[in-house]
Parts: structure tokens; sequence; C-alpha cells
């Protein structure tokens, strides 16, 4: 009998790429214009639009390209922020909200260009996004809310009744759907590896292996800047830019206070039979559902279950990986009862960057550049920001909507970076999801 969970404990789409075409630049250089902390996509975005404005770009990766969420994520690049409209309008008024709304969907479109205009080759895919309402409320609400983006922010998106949900997701139990055509999908270690091929044609260099340990303000020639202490040696730069989202680390602890790392989860299958792949999703989307608890999946370019969620909020561990992959698999067969002799072949970790007001943030602290806190939002918003962010280090003119939005650390300042309330968090949530 087959062993359905005898799995790698990796990312199945690191397995896709081929790392040697990038990533081998020597040594550090002494000084450099800007120096970008994490080769995910958001600093390998800034990286290529800092290069081709001519300026001289050293990007630093304590591990290697890709490394952390860039790469290990599900591939989704969808439309929208992580709080919903309604609380967007509340918070910050409709006009506020219309240009962060708007932010996001042309962050789709930034992916698409960017895919385009480099050559690469990582399935990119406009097949759209699905979210399934597990209670009737839930379904009552996307109503609501497809009517509110028509109205106020000209963005069409489609209602599906629980009837016409078998032309969407071969699931029955779910309450109905909404479909924003808008989002895609990508292969995230492909688009990686292009943007830091990208990166590099456009003159950038990138240091993996190099950790930064600390960053000190220092002045060099009469010009001010900052000197990063690094696992490899010291460097100075005029201008940092730090993009390590959920692996925000003691090398930039005003930052760090203010991100919340959450681990979340992926199982994916062994390849599915042609017609199976099509009964469970006919159409291709990305899917995700409306728990707070979530669970997101789609099938991948080669015809397998991607399915995911928040397992375990706490980063990942073989532990934790071994644990969740079991979960997720009882919960993609409470979705999917087809998929019960399916093996799983792959399960993996990764950690996302959350913040205190569940925003994206981008600006300047301590006279340091940033972008961070995608909340699951992040091959597209990263993009964006990463790009935005460029060309303000560059002495552009600032459009960056989310540069205006107050940065929020914890309550009472109760919180350094160690995120010892997230076993609470995680039963929080699980009781909203039972009581709503």
């Amino acid at each position: 009998m087959k062993e359905l969970m005898t799995f790698k404990q990796t990312a199945f789409w690191a397995e896709t790429v081929d790392r040697s075409a990038y990533g081998r630049a020597p040594g550090l250089p002494e000084t450099t214009d800007v120096a970008v902390i994490g080769a995910g996509i958001t600093g390998l975005c800034a990286a290529r639009a800092l290069a081709k404005s001519g300026a001289k770009v050293a990007v630093i990766e304590a591990e290697s390209v890709g490394w952390g969420a860039s790469s290990r994520n599900g591939g989704m690049v969808l439309t929208g922020l992580k709080l919903p409209v309604g609380k967007l309008v509340a918070k910050y008024g409709l006009e506020e909200t219309r240009k962060l709304y708007a932010a996001s969907l042309t962050s789709i479109d930034c992916v698409e260009r960017m895919v385009s205009e480099e050559r690469i080759d990582c399935d990119f895919v406009r097949s759209g996004h699905l979210v399934v309402a597990c209670k009737r409320a839930h379904f009552d609400e996307f109503r609501s809310s497809a009517e509110g983006l028509a109205r106020n922010f000209q963005h069409e998106v489609r209602i599906v009744e629980r009837r016409e949900l078998p032309g969407e997701i071969g699931s029955e139990i779910y309450y109905g759907g909404l479909v924003d055509e808008t989002s895609a999908g990508v292969n995230p270690a492909k688009y990686v590896a292009g943007l830091a091929q990208a990166s590099e044609r456009a003159g950038a260099t990138l240091h993996e292996q190099t950790r930064v340990d600390r960053v000190e303000r220092a002045a060099k020639a009469g010009e001010n800047g900052f000197y990063l202490i690094t696992a490899r040696g010291k460097l100075w730069a005029r201008n940092v830019f730090v993009a390590t989202s959920g692996y925000t680390g003691s090398a930039t602890p005003a930052l760090r206070k203010r991100i919340i790392p959450i681990g979340s989860y992926i199982i994916v299958t062994e390849p599915l039979s042609k017609d199976l792949a099509g009964q469970l999703s006919p159409r291709n989307r990305m899917i995700y559902d409306s728990k707070n608890f979530l669970h997101y999946f789609r099938l991948t370019p080669d015809g397998r279950m991607l399915f995911g969620g928040r397992a375990a909020f706490l980063p990942e561990t073989p532990a934790t990986i071994r644990q969740s992959a079991k979960i997720l698999r009882q919960g993609m067969l409470h979705v999917f009862p087809a998929l019960r002799h399916v093996a799983i072949e792959y399960a993996w970790g990764g950690t996302l960057d959350f913040t205190f007001d569940m925003m994206p943030h981008a600006g300047n602290m301590d006279g340091q550049y940033y972008a961070m806190g995608y909340a699951g939002h992040g091959v597209a918003m990263a993009t964006y920001l990463g790009t935005k962010m460029a060309e303000t280090i560059a002495g552009g003119r600032d459009q960056n909507p989310f540069s205006t939005l107050a940065f929020p650390g914890a309550p009472l300042g109760l919180y350094n970076g160690t995120p010892w309330f997230l076993p609470f968090a995680a039963l929080w949530y699980k009781l909203l999801d039972w009581i709503y």
C-alpha cells in the first residue's frame, strides 16, 4: 500500500529552479550607494530599479537568495490587502482607502510587467482568485463587499452562488464564493530567480551567506551614511534599505519590534490525474477560504494540489512541519475527500510578516528605508513597494500611499521582537472562527 505521508521537508518550488545562474558576487565592496538587506522579492525589485537608475547597489542576504517567504509561499498574486475594504474605510476614510486599494490592483500589473520586461519564465498566469464562504453569514458579507467594490472602487468582482460552485471548485462544503479575475498565479521560486538575474544584469551585486549583525551611523569623507557590520566584513553605504519581512532581526531593532513573525505551512501532493485536477479546480483559481484560521490552495503548474494554512502560528521547525503536515492533510481531505488516497510529497513552513495594524508599511525610520508587513499578500505588494521605495531612495517623488501610514508597535510596548503571544493569538482566532 502506498505511504501517504512520506514527504520531503523542503519547498516544492525550490526543486524547480537552477540556482547556478545568479548570486556569484565576489567579496563585499568597501562602499556602495545603497545597501539592501534581504534578497527576497522586495529587496531584489528595489536593487534592480536602483541599479537601473545608476546607483551602485549591494544586496546583503543572511542565507541564500529568496530563502525566506519569497520562494516558499503559495505563489498567489492577489488583489486587495489583508484587511477588508470595509475596515479600511472605517479606519482611513474612503479617499485614502481608494489609494491603498488602487495600489493593490497596480501591484498585480507590476508583477506582470516585471515578468514581461525581464522575460522571467515563472508560470505567471492571470487565473483569478476565488474566496469561498465557510458560513452563510460570510457569503452575505461577500455580496456587500462586491457591491462596495463596484460602487466605491470601480472594481468588479463576481458573486458565485452555492449552486454555481461546482464550476469553480470540486467541494461541497462551502456556501458560495467570490471571484476576482484580476489576481494571478506564479511559481515564486522561479520569479525570485528571475528577479535575481535581472538585478545582476542591471548592475547590482548579490552577497549570500552574509548576515548583518549591526547597522551604525557613520560619516565617510564628509558624507553621512551607515556602516553595516556583517559576518563577512564591513560595508559603508550612503543609504540602507531594509527588506527582511518576517525575518527582521536584531540588526534593525526598531523595525523588529513592529513585525510579528507568524508561521505558515504548506503541503503538496503527488501529481494528480488531469481529470481529477480538473474536477477539483476547473478554472485553476488561486483559492482561499473565509476563516481567520484560513486555508489556501491551488493547483501547481504540473498538476499537484498545494494546500496551506496557519496550522501552527509558530515559525517553522522540523517538529512544527511534521505536526502541520498532518493538520493540513486533514483539512485538505475535509475540503477534497477525493484526495484521500493521494500521497503528500512535500511539506514545509515559512515565516510571514504581520504588523499590529495588519497593514503593509514602507518609509524611513532612523534614517533607514524599509518596506514590509505584507501579511500573506507579499508576491504582488513586495514587487510594488520594492520598486516604489527604490524611486524614493533615488530621489524621485514619493507616490507611495503606504508611506504616510503610522507604523505602530505593540500596545504598552509589550513586545521586543520575540512573539511570546502567538499561541494565545492562535486560540483567539480559532475561537472567532467557532463563534462566527
